[in-house]
């Protein structure tokens, strides 16, 4: 019971941390219809620009990670500017290559810049032990679930009451009455994209002070976006948090209960998507969209 208690919390904390990075993802392809690949080199750009405000420049912590987070934001707005919006009415697949391109791009930058020898972190989160149901169980990770969801809480506010949340569920349902409303959909994917990096900047120093460190395993987490993503649905927001929370839990048992040399906490996942794009290709929650030729 102790250890089913541990790798529950753990893949719930985890879940969460791959939903907010699931979630800029979803709200990228909601609004421009672009699949981005890059997202796990903005995990690691939100933890690196935290290492650098928090332990290189010396600003408090809560002041350094507010600039970071904002920095993250910059940069997020920029790829769209400069690099997708140049594409718009191109084929799909030359969109799909070029953030390809641009994860190789942001991933040798990062290299250029921080080198690619880990780093020591600073402790944003407490790691003390707690006992909870008979379990010994790490506070990080509670901690963790818990901040997440408050950006869950407060991106739903956001999306619900705020003039550009609206705008950007319009925009999402139906691009050309949103146009002919008033509603610039240029700006909307500059504030998606913002979003994205917020959200995967979040998930990026949450992983830093749970690791300890920061360097490229950080951005490997963003490749367990897709199976969120698949299984929830690519273009549903409930359906990233459900598949971030379902394929933590997954990893976190397959991991702990099965043997360590199968190395089935890193391929469960995937094996997951697999099933996922036979069984039911657009996911829990997503739209299923029949073309008639």
């Amino acid at each position: 019971m102790e250890k089913f208690v541990q790798l529950t919390l753990s893949g719930v904390a985890n879940g969460a941390i791959f939903a907010l990075v699931a979630l800029g993802f979803v709200l990228i392809y909601k609004s421009s219809d672009v699949i981005n690949f890059a997202q796990g080199e903005l995990l690691l750009i939100g933890a690196y620009l935290t290492y650098t405000t928090v332990e290189m420049i010396g600003l408090w912590w809560p002041l350094g990670v507010i600039v970071a987070v904002a920095l993250a934001a910059l940069v997020g707005v920029l790829i769209e500017q400069m690099v997708l919006r140049p594409l718009i009415g191109e084929p799909v697949i030359s969109v799909i290559m070029v953030t390809i391109g641009l994860s190789s791009l942001l991933r040798a930058i990062i290299g250029a810049i921080w080198g690619v020898t880990p780093r020591t972190a600073p402790q944003f989160l407490p790691r003390d032990t707690i006992a909870l149901f008979g379990a010994s169980v790490s506070v990080d990770r509670l901690w963790a679930f818990a901040l997440a969801l408050t950006l869950f809480a407060l991106l739903t506010l956001f999306f619900r009451y705020s003039r550009e949340g609206i705008a950007m569920r319009a925009v999402a349902d139906d691009q050309q009455a949103a146009l002919s409303m008033g509603i610039s959909v240029k700006k909307v994917w500059a504030v998606a994209w913002a979003i994205a990096a917020v959200t995967a900047s979040v998930g990026g120093i949450l992983l830093m002070s749970i690791f300890g460190g920061v360097s490229g395993q950080i951005a490997r987490v963003g490749l367990l976006v897709f199976p969120v993503v698949i299984l929830g649905g690519l273009d549903s927001i409930p359906g990233a948090i459900v598949g971030g929370l379902i394929i933590g839990l997954l990893q976190s048992f397959a991991g702990g209960y099965l043997p360590p040399e199968l190395g089935m906490g890193e391929v469960a996942p995937f094996i997951i998507l697999l099933f996922i794009l036979l069984i039911r290709p657009y996911g829990l929650y997503g739209q299923r969209i029949i073309e008639r030729v």
